[in-house]
C-alpha cells in the first residue's frame, strides 16, 4: 500500500516506521519546516519502550534518556520528602521492559534517523494538510490529501497524525469541542549544572500542594531536568506550548512554596505556560480509507504522562492491522479502532481523575499531606491505576 501521514511528530513517526518494516510505501508531510519537537520531557512507560525496541529504536532511545529508581513526593510549603511506592522501581521484572524519560527532541530523532534510512525521501517538509477527498475508481479506490500551498498528494490510505488542531479530523467530525478546566501549566527544561546535587537526584519528584503541583524529572543522562509546574484557578486560556511568560509570573504562581521550587523557576533559561483544555475523546475515529492517530482522536490531560505513549500504541497496532487483516483497507483501519477506542477513552477519563489527587486541600499541611501521601499510594491502589497501561502489549494484543 501506498500510505499517507499527515503529520511528523512522534505519532506520525512511529507509524510511519511500523508501516515501513512491514512493506508499505510510506509519504510523511509536516507543516514545519524542519522536524523538531518542543524543547520538554516525556515519559515512556514500558507500554512505549516495548514499541520502541520492536522498531529497532530502543537502545539508542535508551543512550540518550534515563532510568528513574522510583519516586519522590515532596511536600509544597517545607519540602519534607516521601517515598511512596511506585511501579516503576518495578518495569523491567514485571513488565520485561523499562520506564524511561526522555527529552522530545532526542525521541523524535532516533525516529527520524530510522525513518529515513528506512525510506530516505518519505518525509516531505514545508506541507500543511487543509483537507482530503475520496477517490472512487475502476481500478481501486484512492485518497488525495489536499495542502494550503495548492498542492497534492495521493495514496491508499490516510492517517491524520496532525495533532490536537487536526484538519483531517476537522473535516470528518467538525470541530472538537473543548473547554478551560481552570488549569494551566507552567513548563521549562533546566541545566542540571546550575542546580545544587540535592535537586539532582536520580528521581521523578512531585511537589503536591492544594490547587498547585510542580512534577521535576530528568533527561538526557541526567544532564537536564523537565519542570512542570501546574496551576488552578487561574483564567489565562492561550493553548499552546509556545507561549512565553515571565520568571516573575511564574514566581507569583508558586508564591509560599518551598525555595527549592523559586531556585528551579530561576535556573529556566524562558518560562512557557499552556491553558489546559479538555475535549471528549472520539468513539469513532475514521471513515472509509481515512483514520485518525494521537491527540487528533484522543487528546488528554498530561496527569496520566501517557499522551505521547497511547499515540505510539496506536501506531504500531495500526501498522499491525494493515498486514494482518486482509480483506480490505477499510476492515482494517475499523479494526485498529475497535482494537484501541475503549483503552484510549480510559486513559483520557483517568488523566482528568488524576487531577484531584495531586492538587487535594488535605495536602495543605504537613500531617494532613502525610496520611494523604500513604493512603493515595499504597501499592495496591497504585497498580489499580497503572497496571492496566504499563501490562498492555501492542506488538500482541488481539486485532
Amino acid at each position: 500500500m501506498k500510505i499517507l501521514i499527515a503529520g511528523g511528530g512522534i505519532g506520525g513517526l512511529t507509524a510511519a516506521l511500523a508501516m515501513l518494516q512491514r512493506g508499505h510505501e510510506v509519504e510523511v508531510y509536516e507543516q514545519a519546516q524542519a522536524l523538531t519537537e518542543v524543547g520538554a520531557g516525556v515519559q515512556l512507560s514500558p507500554n512505549g519502550s516495548r514499541v520502541m525496541f520492536a522498531l529497532g529504536v530502543g537502545e539508542q532511545i535508551a543512550a540518550t534518556s534515563c532510568e528513574t529508581p522510583g519516586k519522590e513526593i515532596r511536600l509544597w510549603s517545607t519540602g519534607q520528602a516521601w517515598n511512596p511506592f511506585d511501579l516503576v522501581q518495578e518495569c523491567v521484572e514485571r513488565y520485561g521492559f523499562p520506564y524511561f524519560t526522555v527529552y522530545r527532541p532526542d525521541l523524535l530523532a532516533a525516529l527520524e534517523a530510522a525513518v529515513r534510512a528506512a525510506s530516505p525521501g518519505c518525509i516531505r517538509l514545508g506541507r500543511k494538510a487543509e483537507g482530503f477527498e475520496e477517490i472512487k475508481s475502476p481500478g481501486g479506490d484512492r485518497v488525495r490529501l489536499r495542502f494550503t500551498d495548492g498542492s497534492l498528494a495521493e495514496g491508499d490510505m490516510l492517517l491524520g497524525a496532525d495533532g490536537i488542531h487536526s484538519a483531517i479530523r476537522r473535516q470528518l467530525w467538525g470541530e472538537a469541542k473543548a473547554h478551560f478546566t481552570g488549569i494551566f501549566a507552567w513548563r521549562g527544561v533546566l541545566d542540571t549544572a546550575l542546580l545544587p546535587e540535592r535537586l539532582c537526584k536520580p528521581v521523578s519528584t512531585n511537589w503536591v500542594g492544594p490547587g498547585r503541583h510542580v512534577v521535576q524529572y530528568p533527561l538526557r543522562n541526567f544532564k537536564l531536568m523537565n519542570l512542570v509546574g501546574v496551576v488552578e484557578g487561574q483564567h489565562w486560556q492561550q493553548e499552546s506550548w509556545t507561549s512565553q511568560g515571565t520568571h516573575a509570573e511564574m514566581h507569583a504562581d508558586f508564591a509560599g512554596w518551598h525555595p527549592d521550587i523559586h531556585l528551579m523557576i530561576d535556573t529556566i533559561k524562558t518560562p512557557f505556560r499552556w491553558a489546559f483544555l479538555a475535549r471528549d475523546p472520539l468513539m469513532e475515529w475514521g471513515r472509509g480509507r481515512v483514520t485518525l492517530l494521537g491527540d487528533a482522536c484522543h487528546p488528554t490531560l498530561p496527569f496520566l504522562a501517557q499522551g505521547a505513549v497511547h499515540a505510539v500504541e496506536d501506531a504500531y497496532v495500526l501498522a499491525r492491522a494493515l498486514t494482518e487483516v486482509t480483506e480490505s483497507t477499510e476492515a482494517a483501519l475499523r479494526r485498529y479502532e475497535a482494537a484501541r477506542v475503549e483503552r484510549t477513552a480510559r486513559m483520557v477519563r483517568g488523566s482528568t481523575d488524576n487531577t484531584k489527587r495531586f492538587h487535594n486541600p488535605a495536602l495543605a499541611n504537613a500531617e494532613g499531606a502525610a496520611a494523604y501521601v500513604e493512603r493515595e499510594w499504597q501499592p495496591d491502589l497504585v497498580r489499580s491505576r497503572y497496571e492496566w497501561l504499563y501490562s498492555y502489549d501492542p506488538t500482541t494484543v488481539a486485532i
